[in-house]
């Protein structure tokens, strides 16, 4: 009776209405249930694409530094390849100077004979001494080119011997082969390697011209050589086709001697046009190389002897004229 009492008071019911609901029977536990799938959200995951630099950016600072490095390298190195070259020069000078002064003067040192022999040098030939460091490549290739001219003509001569004897009507080709040897061989050397051996040497224009003339000349020759037409001399290709039909051995050998007829003109051309080109940057011309042959030749005392000469002569005509017209 007095429960119901209790319940039924006014001010208890009020106060219990008011009490929230969260605190009257709070069971942690009693929520249970999973939350639905898709109210879960999953943190995404970190990107693993490269970083990408865009093209309007700067490259970093450490790039202009290496390339600033690089630039500074190469400059000195061409100032050290430089003052090699001026060394080159100055040493080559200072050798030219010593041979000079040495007693008689530099002595001529090829062709390279033994002391014992009849005949001593006619030249004086010292890449190192007389040609300029850039231009020495230039004249010993040329220098090579001359014996390996030298050489294929002397194995002319072998090739010219082994088709006479397969065919007894080739005395003609076999003498023509000695005489080509032992005339090309110096006349070769004196008149177009000397002249050019000699322009690089004194920058001399004239000596230019004298190479350009007699070296056209010699290619020529070369082309005529390795064409090989009966009854020349020379084992080329003509040559090397007709001993064939006679002897295979023989055939061949001229056929080796006119690849080396052909690769001398095609070597030769070459260089023609290279010994040309250094030509141009040398700055010389058929203006100087006319200045040049006129001071050598009114500084010849040869020539100065003969005008002397010349000159007394006809000065002691005309007294003589002019003392017997007096008479009369």
């Amino acid at each position: 009776m007095k429960d119901k009492i209790v319940s039924r008071d006014p001010s208890v019911t009020q106060v219990t209405r008011n009490v929230p609901s969260g605190l009257e029977e709070y069971n942690p536990f009693s929520d249970s249930r999973a939350p639905p799938p898709g109210s879960v959200k999953i943190p995404n995951a970190p990107s693993t694409q490269p970083a990408i630099m865009k093209p309007t950016e700067e490259p970093p600072t450490y790039t202009q530094i290496a390339k600033e490095h690089a630039l500074a390298q190469a400059e000195l190195l061409k100032r050290q390849e430089e003052l090699e070259r001026k060394a080159a020069e100055l040493d080559r000078r200072e050798r030219e100077i010593q041979s000079l002064n040495q007693p008689g003067g530099r002595k001529n040192n090829w062709p390279p004979l033994p002391e014992n022999f009849a005949v001593g040098p006619c030249f004086y030939q010292d890449f190192s001494v007389d040609i300029p460091v850039e231009f020495q490549k230039t004249v010993k290739i040329m220098y090579y080119l001359w014996m390996f001219h030298t050489v294929t003509l002397f194995l002319n001569i072998f090739g010219c011997l082994a088709w006479f004897c397969v065919d007894p009507g080739r005395g003609v080709d076999f003498g023509l082969a000695i005489l080509w040897f032992l005339l090309f061989t110096p006349c070769s050397f004196v008149c177009w390697y000397r002249p050019l051996y000699g322009a690089f040497r004194s920058d001399s224009s004239f000596r230019f011209f004298v190479f350009f003339f007699v070296y056209i000349c010699q290619f020529a020759v070369h082309v005529l050589q390795a064409a090989g037409f009966q009854g020349w001399g020379n084992c080329g290709w003509i040559s090397s086709l007709t001993a064939l039909n006679n002897s295979i051995p023989v055939g061949i050998m001229l056929i080796v001697i006119a690849a080396l007829f052909t690769a001398s003109a095609v070597i030769s051309l070459v260089m023609f046009k290279k010994v040309h080109g250094l030509y141009r940057t040398t700055g010389a011309s058929f203006e100087k190389a006319q200045q040049e042959f006129a001071t050598g030749v009114m500084s010849n005392k040869t020539v100065q002897t003969a005008a002397a000469n010349a000159a007394s002569t006809a000065a002691t005509s005309a007294a003589q004229n002019a003392f017997k017209g007096n008479q009369i």
